[in-house]
């Protein structure tokens, strides 16, 4: 299917960026250029798919009272429809992100409001002119956000919608357990871990061993390595090994594979060919690594 909408199922958060030169040194002061930003994995991933070209997408997502009219206003500007549902209770979630000179970062994460999307904030109509469903897997790790992302699964699937997930982060996975999480998204069109998810999920050291493991559970599975590129597998075998592209000097690895995302997404929706897309998810990705933050912008050092 080419052409029609993305849709987004994922979250909204305010990253905290920490960008220090030296290791912080405990119980005194490390110099660090600190930075505030709209961030959230599905966010990220729904800016940068509008980057990539793609003209209508959208993201359900939960913010907090605090700061959801300033997340909705980021998004329109982006080019993203936001379809935020306002929580009352807590505030919208937030991300410290520490990234030391290699541009490697580290989460400190506050879920907020991210975790307690609930099934009243989803309605069948969401995927009306939709070409593809994208979920963010920190949705699966608690309730009720992990009903609303099964929800959202399930109604797609029905109307013969393809559908992606991020598994989102190895921490959370490896607290969850592997097997609860396959047997989440078993059967899902497209997986897009990175290596260290992929590990984490089958156990496998080499990322290609991995990626082929996976897409036995799942029609296909994009493994992103970061500088060197993605390897992608379906029917239990490898298919094709994609090479990163070339990027400036590397700022900040936040939202890269997000980006990756992104691109790769928008690129199915056009209707391009797996590879293709791929390739055009690195480019975004190579991108977002000279860009402080998780989103395509002027926040450039």
């Amino acid at each position: 299917m080419s052409g029609g909408a993305l849709l987004v199922v994922g979250e909204v958060v305010t990253d905290v960026v920490v960008r220090h030169s030296s290791v912080p040194v405990r119980g005194t002061d490390t110099p660090a250029r600190i930075t505030t930003l709209p961030g959230g994995a599905g966010a990220n991933a729904a800016c940068w798919a509008v980057r990539a070209g793609c003209a209508d997408v959208r993201l359900l997502a939960r913010a907090g009272t605090d700061s959801a009219s300033w997340h909705g206003e980021v998004l329109r500007k982006a080019g993203v429809r936001p379809l935020l549902a306002v929580d009352r209770e807590v505030p919208t979630g937030t991300v410290v992100a520490l990234v030391d000179p290699s541009a490697e970062r580290t989460f400190l994460t506050d879920s907020g409001a991210v975790l307690r999307l609930c099934p009243g904030d989803w309605s069948p109509a969401l995927l009306d002119g939709v070409a593809r469903l994208h979920v963010s897997g920190y949705l699966l790790f608690a309730e009720p956000s992990r009903a609303t992302a099964l929800l959202a699964l399930r109604e797609a699937r029905g109307r013969g919608v393809p559908v992606s997930v991020d598994p989102a982060s190895a921490g959370f996975l490896a607290e969850s357990g592997a097997k609860a999480f396959l047997d989440l998204v078993d059967g899902v069109d497209l997986l897009l871990p990175n290596a260290d998810e992929a590990r984490e999920l089958t156990g496998l050291p080499e990322p290609a061993d991995a990626a082929a493991e996976l897409s036995r559970h799942v029609g296909r599975v994009a493994v992103t390595l970061g500088d060197r590129g993605v390897v992608l597998a379906s029917g239990g075998t490898v298919t094709a090994r994609v090479p990163a592209a070339a990027c400036a000097v590397p700022v900040d690895s936040t939202g890269a594979g997000d980006a990756f995302t992104g691109g790769f997404l928008a690129a199915l929706v056009a209707g391009a060919d797996e590879v293709s897309a791929a390739a055009a998810g690195c480019r975004a990705g190579a991108e977002a690594v000279g860009t402080v933050g998780g989103r395509p912008g002027p926040h450039r050092s």
